[in-house]
């Protein structure tokens, strides 16, 4: 039976991905139609993770199939959750899947907040499944050598894969076997066991000698490479590196065996021989090293039949020379065995919890793009409503039109009394008196919750200080203060905008002030107004007039020119677009999102005619002003002055601005209002992130303690010192097994070339003449090698002056 290298699964903690996945969806889907199809997706993956990670897994398909779809979820999920430290943070904690623990407990584990550090495990366990059931298969069936050269294949791509994207994944030092170094030994061993497959499923199909030759060289070759890599890794398994030290042995003795036959089809009777003959030496190197690991008694027992035979024939009929080893010509490789390459999906039946989700980095362009979008419906109605302030302030300076009603004298202007009725029915001056009063309340509530959410992040950071400073760099995780900078940079955005909020409202606060009066005088019955309004003389004779009739039109034409304003409004902000379609677009053909670009182009687009309507009506409302105040000019030189006309109309000038400023600061107000009430709940969900961080680093915090506790528990309390020799006693030999021998590789052939120097013998080589010799205590190997006997299972060849040092 053959022997398979396999790799033991990490084993993870338990984690709650549903409160943290909900809560997200919960407050960035809320109000949408996906909502409670995204939080029973959260549900889906917390079981299916469970399924994976929370219970021991049979070495079955049906085990890997369920490790592969939690991968390929992971994969899908990444870029649309923000997955951070300083956002999303769900920490994730891994054991070291070749650490067996200590006397004291415990293990080599990481935590981190990173969905690419759980991709990177899940992975890895994909790998050693698929190894573990590769090991599982039959090789005596097709069916079995094609399995399990597929697994062997996919887990050597994996354990590839991981090599490649572990350190940008984690950005930190991984443990000892997620490391780029550990994976990418593993991911040749599983390479070299795909290719040993391939030579058994070539013999067992009964393929030509010289192909099958090929094959078994280049498995040879494939372990003499594992080998190279993991000779000095001391985290894997000790059986590791004398199996694979083995089986280079062995399948560099197939090649040479199924070689010998192809030779001998040739008629090539001394190759045939020369190249048994090697073989035999390698098993026998072998048996004589690794049988406690690797059983060589069949492949054995065939070589030398081969061998008899053909030695036989040889000196009885053919008498050909049989030449040296490295006469003999390359036997050449032939690589079947490739890693599966890690492309997403990989289990058979995926299906995305997901899909309706677009990623994050659509997310976070399609917030940018709605604030481009709104400062750009913002500026247009904020200049149509400019534009309107000035023409109804010009209007009120020239007390229009209440001037043109009031002719009489005596009798209110039926524009006032309008304006009047319009105040009194949005709840006159109580009403801004109580949106005034609630402000103060709206904005210490937004202040203490903003004050809250920092402070939890100042105490976090302040205990994290005080134990980096206790432990130096045993504290080996992020810095608070370098992991809250982006909290605090969106902190002190929020406290700006509360203290340019308090300017506005002071400013509205002092306009209130200015028109209080008028506002109150407008809010009592006609009777009150009419006589608080000072009498003129009549001037009934400018009834009828010219000047009039041009007056009364002009301000029809501006008062139309606001209302196509008011449905111009309306028309802008009933634009919609949904531009996630562009960028996910965008970032399938690209890979990226150039948000700034798309967003300005589409704007124009959207809003560009309504942008050349607001500045025709700028201009009109501009051309038409300007008739007005020179028509007014010639209607007050009509009129008669006197001082009781002049009284009256300051006061109808100051009722027609009270009536102006009460809409505006109204409007104002429940403007303020609702974006303190908006606020609230921004400034709510910038709380909780700042909880659930706080939450996280404590969680982080009180794991990383108790790791150091146990480290610092299972330190020496006192430094080594020498025993003095008198109360020492050499220790006699034991009888375990001899130790696995350090492998020299000679650069020419690897294979062929393959020396064993056992522990104890001089490291200078003759050739393949070794001399056992015990160097005296305290000194070094002698500075000329000395004569000896050739080590037994090896050719004579001419001494080599140049010696090789072994790194003990």
């Amino acid at each position: 039976m053959a022997t398979f290298i396999s790799v033991p699964l990490k084993k993870s903690s338990e984690v709650d991905l549903v409160k943290p996945l909900s809560k997200f969806v919960t407050t960035t889907y809320q109000g949408s139609d996906e909502q409670g199809e995204y939080l029973r997706a959260v549900e889906e993956l917390n079981k299916l993770r469970k399924s994976a990670l929370g219970r021991p897994l049979d070495k079955h398909d049906s085990s890997l199939e369920i490790l592969l779809k939690y991968y390929d979820q992971l994969c899908s999920v990444e870029p649309k959750f923000p997955f951070s430290e300083n956002q999303l943070c769900l920490t994730f904690t891994w054991k070291d899947a070749f650490d067996k623990g200590s006397l004291f407990g415990g293990s080599v584990k990481l935590a981190l907040a990173s969905v690419g550090y759980e991709k990177t495990c899940v992975l890895f366990n994909s790998a050693a499944l698929a190894s573990q059931i590769a090991a599982e298969q039959n090789l005596d069936s097709d069916e079995g050598l094609k399995a399990a050269a597929k697994y062997y294949q996919l887990a050597s791509g994996a354990f590839g894969h991981i090599k490649d994207t572990v350190l940008s994944a984690l950005n930190r030092e991984p443990t000892m076997d997620i490391s780029p170094e550990t994976v990418g030994t593993l991911s040749l061993i599983m390479l070299a066991q795909a290719q040993e497959v391939f030579f058994l499923k070539a013999t067992s199909d009964k393929m030509r000698s010289a192909v099958i030759a090929k094959l078994a060289n280049q498995a040879a070759d494939f372990y003499g490479d594992a080998f190279k890599q993991c000779q000095y890794k001391d985290n894997l398994p000790k059986e590791v590196l004398p199996v694979l030290a083995a089986k280079h042995c062995i399948m560099q003795a197939n090649a040479e065996l199924h070689q010998s036959a192809s030779a001998k089809q040739k008629k090539h009777f001394g190759e045939e021989i020369a190249r048994l003959q090697h073989a035999a030496e390698l098993v026998k190197t072998v048996a004589s090293r690794y049988d406690e690991y690797v059983s060589v008694k069949d492949l054995s027992e065939r070589i030398n039949r081969a061998l008899t035979d053909a030695k036989k024939d040889n000196d009885f009929i053919y008498n050909e020379r049989v030449p040296e080893v490295k006469e003999l010509e390359n036997i050449g490789k032939a690589a079947l065995a490739k890693p599966t390459a890690i492309t997403p999906p990989l289990s058979q039946k995926f299906t995305d919890l997901f899909e309706k989700m677009v990623p994050m980095a659509v997310q976070q362009s399609m917030s940018i793009y709605n604030q481009r979008k709104a400062e750009t419906v913002n500026r247009l109605v904020g200049t149509m409503r400019e534009a309107t302030n000035l023409c109804n302030g010009v209007l009120a300076s020239l007390n229009l039109p209440a001037a043109l009603e009031d002719l009489s004298g005596d009798s209110i202007p039926q524009s006032i009394i309008e304006k009047s009725h319009a105040i009194i029915q949005q709840g006159g001056l109580q009403s801004v008196e109580q949106l005034i009063k609630d402000l103060p309340e709206l904005l210490t509530r937004n202040r203490e919750i903003l004050d809250e959410s920092l402070k939890m992040l100042d105490d976090e950071e302040t205990t994290d200080n005080e134990l980096r400073s206790k432990f130096t760099q045993r504290w080996n995780r992020t810095p608070s203060g370098d992991l809250y900078k982006p909290l605090r940079t969106e902190g002190a955005n929020y406290r700006n905008v509360l203290d340019k909020a308090v300017q506005a409202d002071h400013v509205v606060r002092d306009r209130f002030n200015t028109h209080c009066e008028m506002i109150a005088l407008l809010c009592k019955p006609e009777n009150e107004l009419n006589a608080a309004i000072p009498s003129a003389n009549p001037t009934k004779t400018l009834q009828g007039s010219e000047v009039v009739n041009v007056l009364h039109s002009l301000l029809a034409q501006l008062e139309d020119v606001k209302k196509e304003r008011e449905t111009l409004e309306g028309e802008i902000k009933a634009v919609t677009f949904d531009m996630s379609v562009t960028f996910l677009t965008a970032l399938a053909q690209d890979g990226a999102i150039n948000e700034e670009q798309l967003s300005l182009v589409q704007l124009e687009q959207l809003y560009g005619s309504y942008n050349q309507r607001v500045q025709a009506s700028l201009r009109k409302q501009e051309e038409l002003l300007g008739q007005v105040q020179t028509s007014h000019q010639e209607f007050s030189n009509l009129k008669q002055s006197n001082s009781e006309a002049n009284q009256r109309e300051e006061v109808l000038k100051k009722l027609a601005s009270a009536h102006d400023s009460y809409i505006e600061i109204s409007s104002n107000l429940r403007e303020g209002t609702k974006f303190y009430n908006d606020l609230t709940e921004i400034l709510l969900k910038f709380q909780n992130k700042c909880s659930d961080i706080v939450f996280a680093r404590k969680t982080e915090r009180d794991e990383l303690l108790k790791d150091l506790q146990q480290s610092i528990a299972r330190e020496p309390s006192a430094p080594n010192f020498n025993v003095p020799a008198y109360q020492s006693t050499p220790a006699a030999p034991g009888a375990g097994p001899t130790p696995a021998p350090r492998t020299v590789f000679v650069s020419t052939n690897l294979c062929a070339s393959y020396y064993q120097v056992p522990m104890g013998y001089s490291p200078y080589a003759y050739g393949q003449y070794y001399m056992p010799y015990q160097a005296p205590p305290g000194q070094g190997y002698p500075a000329a090698p000395p004569t000896g006997q050739p080590y037994p299972g090896y050719p004579q060849q001419p001494p080599q002056q140049q010696p090789y040092y072994p790194q003990q």
